[in-house]
């Protein structure tokens, strides 16, 4: 049931969209109670109170008021600025809007995780000298909280104990020789070592592991945007545009 009185909550701006002559759709992911979509009346116009805040990667104190279809911002102050060494920046613009996109598809409503883990990966994204690295983290992390993260030791299909040698989304991540199934990506075993430390977020020892071998942070990437849109069963857009530069 909508709530019948103002609140106010901790939300990051995920899209924007103009509504009417003066107004625009503010899609947010809230800290406690997942998507929201709201009006800001007026922000269009050059005298609006709050217009510029209501924007892509600006982390936002809103107050709200409930509508049937959609809320009404009435208040919005800046909690955090993330931008900044963000939007100038091709592969780190891009991969912040895939990060934005995927929360907003795969958020759930009463779960604080992956608001917190958005928060985090935003922050680091600016000055993070590997942005894919940054993005895949938080794609690994959000696949984790969906409860359809892949399996990267034992055996997806049958648990067998690994480290193995191919990857398929359709059974759940790492398989071994006898369960992997047609058109298995034939992966380093480290590959999928490395991506487990970008979920657990142990970015040195991820570093130390590229800095080695600097093609395994792509073969990670195509994994995990394999794994992702298998699952989701949706294109993430900003996905699509970074591989068009990788």
């Amino acid at each position: 049931m909508a709530r019948s009185k103002p609140y106010r909550e901790n939300a990051v701006v995920v899209r924007t969209y103009d509504f009417g002559e003066a107004d625009r759709i503010i899609v947010l992911l809230t800290q406690r109670h997942g998507v929201v979509r709201a009006v800001a009346k007026g922000v269009r116009r050059a005298k609006s109170r709050f217009g510029s805040r209501l924007a892509p990667f600006v982390h936002l104190n809103v107050q709200l008021y409930p509508g049937r279809n959609l809320h009404t911002i009435t208040g919005a102050d800046t909690v955090a600025f993330f931008a900044t060494g963000i939007i100038d920046d091709y592969e780190r613009y891009t991969a912040g809007c895939a990060m934005l996109e995927a929360a907003e598809r795969l958020a759930q409503p009463d779960d604080e995780s992956l608001f917190t883990a958005l928060i985090e990966a935003l922050g680091i994204l600016a000055a993070a000298a590997d942005p894919v690295a940054v993005l895949d983290s938080f794609l690994l992390q959000a696949m984790e909280f969906a409860g359809w993260a892949p399996v990267l030791f034992a055996c997806a299909q049958c648990s067998r104990p690994g480290p193995h040698h191919a990857f398929h989304p359709g059974v759940g991540g790492a398989c071994c020789h006898e369960c992997r199934p047609s058109g298995s990506a034939d992966i380093a075993e480290e590959v999928l070592h490395y991506m487990w430390l970008l979920a657990g977020r142990h970015w040195e020892k991820a570093a130390e592991i590229t800095a080695a071998h600097p093609d395994y942070s792509a073969a990670a990437h195509r994994l995990v945007r394999a794994h992702l849109q298998w699952h989701m069963e949706h294109n993430v857009k900003a996905l699509s545009i970074m591989e068009q530069s990788l």
